[in-house]
């Protein structure tokens, strides 16, 4: 590593290396955004700094949409724009920005611009939904969707919350938002993408629910036995709180479950990894609800499976500056020794396992240290170096920089394919079973 590298690589780490989210946390209706590579705790105004442009004149919201184009028009990591013609967006879209009559239209408008770049990283903010990247906040009516067999299907239910009070079941297929069918308003956002691709079709399927915070939506779900329900449920802010666990499972087996990757929850898994895996014969590291997360703590936890010196990769910005990771036997912001073990290991993936985690993933795979079990992950690997404030205080992420692995490999929209795929089938769904990890467990039997 060169002298220039290091520096580069010093100035990330300063900033923390904050790392992708997706799933928000994978399991609600905007499940599927990662988190990025390292999202920026700077910005390009002064920290509370007041907005000065009010979305309520044409003037205004010009102002707005400008910024956010020509923005990612200098920053953004691809000069080419993936192919799309970035002028030709500025025109479409710009009128429709002028004439919006709130400031929520104004965003759906920027929204609809940023999608042709089929990039989940680089998306907008309105001023009241500004994202934080260490307590994720979302709008929800309190289940999360996925595609199963082909249709909209409920994969996690909050406790009392509306849809479970009215009696929703993990497993129940969603008919129709708004009297609307269900794979309608999922084709209309396809048709909205310039790619088909599995992380588009899993976002499309995870959004159906979207919308304003205290809007009413009404819904018709179709229950395990073939009965139909309906009902109206109001779309409320909620919020994850990230972080890991670690347990036994049966035949001496530890499963490690990480949600994101932060410095805390870095310095949690050090604490803890040792002792839980004092006596066991295999380890399990979930990572199918991880978005990603600072990428020096996903550096902690990889360096706990691969030796010291091992490459996690690179990532290059647009002028081909950028820095490499690799893994190190003293972690550089905890006291916790890092414990390195030898024990076979099975990664469980989804398609909402995306950016620091897949960098985990592929390294590990590279090196032949784990297989890995469940479906292809979300291909969602590029980075953020700072939070662009726009002028009503709203926020804009934009893709900086691309990422490659140690072998030079492309994950983004790729993603990794798993050594053995498991289906998500909706009879597991309705009896609560993991295929997933029964055969995790399984490969790890003696």
């Amino acid at each position: 590593m060169g002298k220039g590298e290091k520096r580069v690589r010093g100035y990330y780490r300063h900033l923390g290396l904050w790392a992708a989210f997706v799933a928000v946390s994978a399991v609600y209706s905007i499940s599927t955004f990662p988190f990025s590579v390292f999202p920026a705790i700077s910005s390009s105004l002064a920290k509370g700094e007041a907005a000065f442009v009010s979305t309520s004149t044409r003037e205004g919201r010009l102002a707005v949409f400008d910024d956010a184009w020509s923005t990612i028009n200098a920053r953004y990591y691809d000069r080419d724009f993936h192919g799309l013609d970035w002028e030709a967006q500025r025109t479409t879209f710009r009128s429709l920005a002028a004439e919006a009559n709130s400031s929520q239209q104004l965003y759906a408008t920027l929204r609809q611009m940023i999608s042709a770049l089929n990039d989940p990283h680089t998306r907008v903010f309105p001023p009241e939904e500004k994202f934080d990247w260490w307590r994720p906040r979302f709008v929800s009516i309190g289940i999360g969707i996925r595609e199963v067999d082909g249709l909209p299907t409920v994969v996690h239910l909050e406790p009392r919350s509306g849809p479970d009070r009215a009696g929703i079941r993990v497993g129940d297929v969603i008919e129709t938002v708004n009297g609307i069918p269900a794979l309608s308003l999922v084709q209309r956002r396809l048709d909205l993408s310039t790619s088909q691709s599995a992380p588009s079709r899993s976002r499309a399927f995870a959004g159906l629910m979207e919308g304003p915070a205290d809007t009413q939506v009404s819904v018709a779900w179709k229950r395990k036995d073939g009965q139909q329900r309906s009902g109206n449920f109001r779309r409320l802010w909620r919020q994850r709180e990230l972080g890991m666990r670690i347990r036994h499972a049966r035949g001496g087996v530890t499963v490690v479950e990480i949600d994101a990757f932060t410095k805390a929850i870095a310095a949690e898994f050090s604490r803890l990894f040792r002792h839980k895996i004092a006596d066991a014969r295999g380890v399990i590291l979930d990572l199918r609800s991880n978005g990603g997360g600072d990428a020096e703590a996903m550096t902690d936890v990889a360096s706990a499976f691969l030796r010291a010196g091992t490459g996690l990769g690179r990532f290059t910005g647009r002028d081909g500056s950028g820095f490499a990771l690799m893994t190190y036997s003293k972690s550089p912001f905890t006291p916790e020794p890092i414990t390195r073990t030898e024990l076979p290991l099975v990664v469980l993936t989804s398609e909402r396992t995306a950016s620091a985690a897949e960098i985990l993933i592929a390294a590990l795979k590279a090196s032949r240290r784990a297989s890995v079990v469940g479906t292809d992950t979300c291909g969602c690997v590029l980075a953020i170096r700072t939070r662009h404030n726009l002028p009503d205080g709203g926020l804009l992420d934009v893709s900086e920089m691309d990422y490659q692995t140690a072998g030079g490999e492309r994950l983004e929209n790729r993603g990794i394919k798993p050594d053995e795929m498991i289906t998500v089938q909706r009879r597991d769904l309705y009896s609560g079973r993991d295929p997933g990890l029964e055969l995790a467990l399984k490969r790890l039997q003696p």
